[in-house]
Protein backbone atom coordinates (compact mmCIF):
# COMPACT_ATOMS: atom_id res chain seq x y z
CA UNK A 1 0.00 0.00 0.00
CA UNK A 2 2.80 2.22 1.07
CA UNK A 3 4.31 1.73 -2.26
CA UNK A 4 1.72 2.57 -4.48
CA UNK A 5 0.96 6.18 -2.79
CA UNK A 6 4.88 6.24 -3.35
CA UNK A 7 4.87 5.84 -6.89
CA UNK A 8 1.74 7.72 -7.13
CA UNK A 9 3.37 11.01 -6.00
CA UNK A 10 6.04 10.76 -8.35
CA UNK A 11 3.63 10.22 -10.98
CA UNK A 12 1.87 13.57 -9.97
CA UNK A 13 5.24 15.65 -9.70
CA UNK A 14 6.49 14.22 -12.92
CA UNK A 15 3.05 15.39 -14.56
CA UNK A 16 3.35 18.64 -12.45
CA UNK A 17 6.91 19.17 -14.13
CA UNK A 18 5.88 18.53 -17.46
CA UNK A 19 2.69 21.05 -17.33
CA UNK A 20 5.10 23.57 -16.12
CA UNK A 21 7.82 23.18 -18.66
CA UNK A 22 5.00 23.23 -21.32
CA UNK A 23 5.81 19.80 -22.53
CA UNK A 24 2.15 18.65 -22.40
CA UNK A 25 1.68 21.55 -25.12
CA UNK A 26 4.21 20.33 -27.72
CA UNK A 27 2.50 16.90 -27.07
CA UNK A 28 -1.20 17.63 -27.70
CA UNK A 29 -2.11 16.91 -24.64
CA UNK A 30 -3.34 20.29 -22.67
CA UNK A 31 -2.78 23.96 -23.41
CA UNK A 32 -1.08 26.10 -20.60
CA UNK A 33 -1.28 29.56 -22.22
CA UNK A 34 2.59 30.06 -22.19
CA UNK A 35 4.72 30.89 -24.95
CA UNK A 36 5.13 30.19 -27.63
CA UNK A 37 1.81 27.71 -27.88
CA UNK A 38 -0.05 31.17 -26.55
CA UNK A 39 0.72 33.24 -30.29
CA UNK A 40 -0.33 29.95 -32.19
CA UNK A 41 -3.91 29.98 -30.67
CA UNK A 42 -4.40 33.63 -31.32
CA UNK A 43 -6.97 34.55 -33.81
CA UNK A 44 -5.30 36.58 -36.74
CA UNK A 45 -2.37 36.55 -35.23
CA UNK A 46 0.04 37.36 -38.47
CA UNK A 47 -1.26 40.83 -37.81
CA UNK A 48 0.38 41.67 -34.50
CA UNK A 49 3.34 44.01 -35.01
CA UNK A 50 6.64 44.27 -32.84
CA UNK A 51 7.56 48.09 -32.40
CA UNK A 52 10.88 48.60 -31.20
CA UNK A 53 11.31 51.73 -28.64
CA UNK A 54 12.61 54.10 -31.05
CA UNK A 55 9.29 54.18 -32.88
CA UNK A 56 7.50 54.97 -29.52
CA UNK A 57 9.88 58.03 -28.42
CA UNK A 58 9.29 59.57 -32.39
CA UNK A 59 6.26 61.63 -31.34
CA UNK A 60 7.75 62.78 -28.29
CA UNK A 61 10.96 63.95 -30.21
CA UNK A 62 9.13 65.85 -32.54
CA UNK A 63 6.92 67.85 -30.35
CA UNK A 64 10.07 68.81 -28.95
CA UNK A 65 11.51 69.81 -31.62
CA UNK A 66 8.47 71.53 -32.52
CA UNK A 67 7.95 73.25 -29.09
CA UNK A 68 11.88 73.86 -29.64
CA UNK A 69 11.13 76.52 -33.06
CA UNK A 70 8.07 78.07 -31.25
CA UNK A 71 9.91 79.25 -28.20
CA UNK A 72 13.41 80.29 -30.32
CA UNK A 73 11.40 82.43 -32.29
CA UNK A 74 10.37 85.18 -29.27
CA UNK A 75 14.02 84.91 -28.54
CA UNK A 76 15.40 85.82 -32.18
CA UNK A 77 12.53 89.25 -31.99
CA UNK A 78 13.70 90.61 -28.40
CA UNK A 79 17.04 90.04 -30.10
CA UNK A 80 16.14 93.21 -32.36
CA UNK A 81 15.06 95.26 -29.45
CA UNK A 82 18.32 95.06 -27.24
CA UNK A 83 18.71 97.52 -24.98
CA UNK A 84 21.15 100.27 -24.81
CA UNK A 85 25.08 99.62 -23.30
CA UNK A 86 25.18 101.09 -19.51
CA UNK A 87 27.75 103.85 -21.50
CA UNK A 88 25.11 105.18 -23.52
CA UNK A 89 22.89 106.00 -20.30
CA UNK A 90 25.68 107.37 -18.36
CA UNK A 91 26.34 109.79 -20.49
CA UNK A 92 22.91 111.06 -20.71
CA UNK A 93 23.10 114.50 -19.44
CA UNK A 94 21.38 115.90 -16.59
CA UNK A 95 18.82 118.76 -15.91
CA UNK A 96 19.62 121.41 -14.87
CA UNK A 97 20.85 121.79 -10.98
CA UNK A 98 21.07 124.73 -8.73
CA UNK A 99 22.99 125.08 -5.45
CA UNK A 100 22.58 127.76 -2.77
CA UNK A 101 22.05 130.00 -0.76
CA UNK A 102 26.00 131.17 -0.58
CA UNK A 103 27.16 133.77 1.52
CA UNK A 104 29.62 135.99 -0.45
CA UNK A 105 32.46 133.90 1.25
CA UNK A 106 31.00 130.57 0.51
CA UNK A 107 30.34 131.62 -2.43
CA UNK A 108 34.40 132.13 -3.30
CA UNK A 109 35.14 129.19 -1.81
CA UNK A 110 32.94 126.68 -3.87
CA UNK A 111 33.54 128.38 -7.19
CA UNK A 112 37.52 127.58 -6.12
CA UNK A 113 36.47 124.02 -5.77
CA UNK A 114 34.38 123.68 -8.71
CA UNK A 115 37.31 125.00 -10.67
CA UNK A 116 40.52 122.71 -9.30
CA UNK A 117 38.29 119.74 -9.19
CA UNK A 118 35.99 120.40 -12.31
CA UNK A 119 37.43 122.70 -14.60
CA UNK A 120 35.28 121.73 -17.66
CA UNK A 121 32.48 122.91 -16.07
CA UNK A 122 31.14 126.02 -16.48
CA UNK A 123 28.52 127.57 -13.49
CA UNK A 124 26.53 130.70 -14.17
CA UNK A 125 25.61 132.42 -10.86
CA UNK A 126 22.88 134.68 -9.60
CA UNK A 127 21.87 136.55 -6.92
CA UNK A 128 19.20 136.12 -4.42
CA UNK A 129 17.55 138.83 -2.15
CA UNK A 130 16.59 136.31 0.82
CA UNK A 131 14.16 137.40 3.13
CA UNK A 132 15.68 137.75 7.21
CA UNK A 133 11.76 137.02 8.64
CA UNK A 134 7.99 137.26 8.08
CA UNK A 135 5.39 138.59 9.82
CA UNK A 136 1.93 137.78 10.35
CA UNK A 137 -0.37 140.76 10.74
CA UNK A 138 -3.47 142.56 10.66
CA UNK A 139 -3.04 145.77 8.30
CA UNK A 140 -3.33 149.03 10.29
CA UNK A 141 -7.05 150.16 12.29
CA UNK A 142 -6.67 153.86 11.60
CA UNK A 143 -6.35 154.35 15.55
CA UNK A 144 -5.29 153.84 18.65
CA UNK A 145 -8.84 152.82 20.02
CA UNK A 146 -9.61 150.74 16.76
CA UNK A 147 -6.49 148.75 17.56
CA UNK A 148 -7.43 148.41 21.63
CA UNK A 149 -10.53 147.28 20.82
CA UNK A 150 -9.28 144.35 18.30
CA UNK A 151 -7.05 143.34 20.94
CA UNK A 152 -9.50 143.07 23.37
CA UNK A 153 -11.63 140.92 20.54
CA UNK A 154 -8.09 138.69 20.22
CA UNK A 155 -7.96 137.81 24.37
CA UNK A 156 -11.41 137.09 23.96
CA UNK A 157 -10.55 134.27 21.56
CA UNK A 158 -7.86 133.00 23.64
CA UNK A 159 -4.70 134.77 21.50
CA UNK A 160 -2.38 136.81 23.50
CA UNK A 161 0.61 136.20 21.60
CA UNK A 162 0.62 139.69 19.72
CA UNK A 163 0.73 143.52 20.20
CA UNK A 164 0.22 146.48 18.53
CA UNK A 165 2.22 147.91 15.55
CA UNK A 166 4.31 150.96 16.30
CA UNK A 167 5.95 151.57 13.86
CA UNK A 168 5.61 154.09 10.81
CA UNK A 169 2.53 154.09 8.42
CA UNK A 170 1.36 152.44 6.36
CA UNK A 171 2.14 149.74 9.21
CA UNK A 172 0.99 152.09 12.17
CA UNK A 173 -2.04 150.78 14.41
CA UNK A 174 -2.19 147.20 13.07
CA UNK A 175 -1.15 143.84 15.23
CA UNK A 176 0.93 141.15 14.59
CA UNK A 177 0.55 137.86 15.48
CA UNK A 178 3.78 136.63 14.78
CA UNK A 179 7.32 136.76 12.82
CA UNK A 180 8.80 133.50 11.39
CA UNK A 181 12.12 132.62 10.05
CA UNK A 182 10.52 130.56 6.95
CA UNK A 183 7.50 131.64 5.11
CA UNK A 184 6.00 128.36 5.30
CA UNK A 185 5.61 128.52 8.69
CA UNK A 186 4.01 131.98 8.85
CA UNK A 187 1.46 130.57 6.46
CA UNK A 188 0.61 127.78 8.58
CA UNK A 189 -0.10 130.52 11.64
CA UNK A 190 -2.43 132.53 9.06
CA UNK A 191 -4.36 128.97 8.58
CA UNK A 192 -4.69 128.10 12.44
CA UNK A 193 -5.63 131.90 12.94
CA UNK A 194 -8.56 131.79 10.16
CA UNK A 195 -9.98 128.87 11.93
CA UNK A 196 -10.25 130.51 15.11
CA UNK A 197 -12.24 133.49 13.27
CA UNK A 198 -10.00 135.82 12.35
CA UNK A 199 -10.30 137.25 8.98
CA UNK A 200 -7.92 139.94 7.14
CA UNK A 201 -4.62 138.26 7.95
CA UNK A 202 -1.21 139.03 5.83
CA UNK A 203 2.27 138.19 5.63
CA UNK A 204 5.05 140.58 4.70
CA UNK A 205 8.55 139.94 4.45
CA UNK A 206 10.57 141.91 8.02
CA UNK A 207 13.89 143.18 8.34
CA UNK A 208 16.85 143.41 6.04
CA UNK A 209 16.90 141.29 3.48
CA UNK A 210 20.49 139.75 2.41
CA UNK A 211 21.81 139.19 -0.69
CA UNK A 212 22.82 135.30 -1.49
CA UNK A 213 24.30 133.74 -4.25
CA UNK A 214 23.29 130.67 -6.04
CA UNK A 215 25.00 128.39 -8.91
CA UNK A 216 23.69 126.92 -12.08
CA UNK A 217 24.88 124.18 -13.42
CA UNK A 218 24.41 122.76 -16.97
CA UNK A 219 23.64 119.48 -18.30
CA UNK A 220 25.47 117.33 -15.69
CA UNK A 221 26.39 114.08 -16.69
CA UNK A 222 26.52 111.01 -14.30
CA UNK A 223 30.30 111.38 -14.27
CA UNK A 224 30.25 115.51 -13.43
CA UNK A 225 27.64 114.78 -10.91
CA UNK A 226 30.14 112.33 -9.19
CA UNK A 227 32.51 115.21 -8.97
CA UNK A 228 29.68 117.25 -7.53
CA UNK A 229 28.51 115.09 -4.94
CA UNK A 230 32.47 115.27 -3.87
CA UNK A 231 32.57 118.88 -3.63
CA UNK A 232 29.24 119.20 -1.63
CA UNK A 233 30.78 117.56 1.56
CA UNK A 234 32.39 120.65 2.16
CA UNK A 235 28.97 122.23 2.15
CA UNK A 236 26.71 120.08 4.29
CA UNK A 237 24.13 123.13 4.71
CA UNK A 238 23.58 124.38 1.42
CA UNK A 239 20.40 123.05 -1.00
CA UNK A 240 20.41 121.42 -3.98
CA UNK A 241 17.53 121.85 -5.99
CA UNK A 242 16.07 122.23 -10.12
CA UNK A 243 17.00 125.09 -11.66
CA UNK A 244 14.03 127.14 -11.77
Amino acid sequence: MLKFIFWLLVLGNVGLFALQRGYLDDAGIVSSGREPARLTSQLQADKIKLMAATDLAGPKNTAATSAGVSTSAPQASNAGTATPPASAISAAPAACTEIGNFNAAEARRFSSQLAELAPRLSASRREIQEVGSYRVFLPTLGSKEAANKKAAELRALGITDFFVIQEEPPLLYGISLGTFKMEEAAQLQVKLLEKKGIAGLQIAPRNATAIKVAFQLQALSVGDKAVFDKIMTSFPHQEIRSCE
